[in-house]
């Protein structure tokens, strides 16, 4: 277990780590622990909005940072899967030709808008959160619930689209019930947390599984359209899920 949780670490993070064991099953075992990887980075990222909120940043500037603190603790690596899968998807081709699109260096329109438009609402979201209060809370459930939708993309049953990368060695490692039994920890912490730090407790259940669920479309659309997932995928999966979990946040 702690080689799946350095491996967790070391795949959703730029925190690196020595793993002593890196097979498929030690992968099955890393992807449960994403959530809780996900919880640490937007605790890691609250700590430094505090910090900022501390000196005196308004609350979109202390948004802000947050955002910019997480991308820095992934390597970009989440936004960078999002505008390829944007860019993959976006481009009508067929599945070989939009996955070799997705592995190109360069970014296109697609996916220059939809990086756009995903960090402007994270932003603005996180920013109505610490204006009222919970924005450290917030950030938090939103990186845990992003990372929960990693777990599901690998659950078995679900493909890889190429035989190699870290799609193919993830892929279909998480058995469904674990994949269920991590949701209903999150669900549970979320609540928690909620009653401890938002006005209204039932969003803290609500807006996790709205993330969730715009992952669930993106995956069946990217399953249909690829084959699979790739890294890439799992990437656009954790911003969307996280993009969501705030925006349902925000708006109450």
């Amino acid at each position: 277990m702690l080689d799946a949780l350095r491996l967790a670490v070391g795949t959703l993070s730029a925190v690196p780590v020595r793993v002593g064991r890196a097979d498929r099953d030690t992968a099955g075992r890393a992807m449960v622990w994403a959530p809780a990887v996900g919880a640490l980075l937007g605790g890691a990222a609250g700590g430094v909005a505090w910090l900022a909120s501390t000196l005196g940043t308004a609350p979109l500037l202390t948004a802000a940072v947050a955002v910019a603190t997480l991308a820095a603790l992934t390597r970009g690596l989440h936004l960078d899967g999002l505008a390829d899968v944007a860019d993959g998807l976006g481009s009508g081709r067929p599945a070989e030709e939009a996955l070799r699109i997705m592995k190109a260096s360069d970014i296109g329109p697609f996916g220059v808008v939809t990086l756009v438009l995903a960090l402007l609402v994270q932003v603005a979201a996180l920013a109505e959160a610490f204006d009222a209060g919970y924005g450290g809370v917030a950030l938090v459930t939103s990186a845990a619930t992003g990372r929960l939708a990693i777990t599901w993309a690998c659950v078995r049953g679900v493909p890889a689209a190429r035989p190699e990368g870290l799609g193919a060695w993830v892929a279909g490692t998480v058995p469904v019930p674990v994949a269920t039994a991590a949701t209903a920890v999150l669900l549970v912490a979320a609540t928690l947390l909620g009653l401890l730090g938002g006005p209204y407790p039932a969003q803290w259940l609500l807006a996790p599984l709205a993330g969730l669920a715009a992952a669930a479309v993106l995956l069946h659309r990217a399953v249909r359209r690829l084959g699979g997932i790739t890294g890439d995928v799992l990437g656009a999966l954790a911003e969307t899920a996280a993009t969501v979990t705030l925006l349902a946040l925000a708006l109450g």
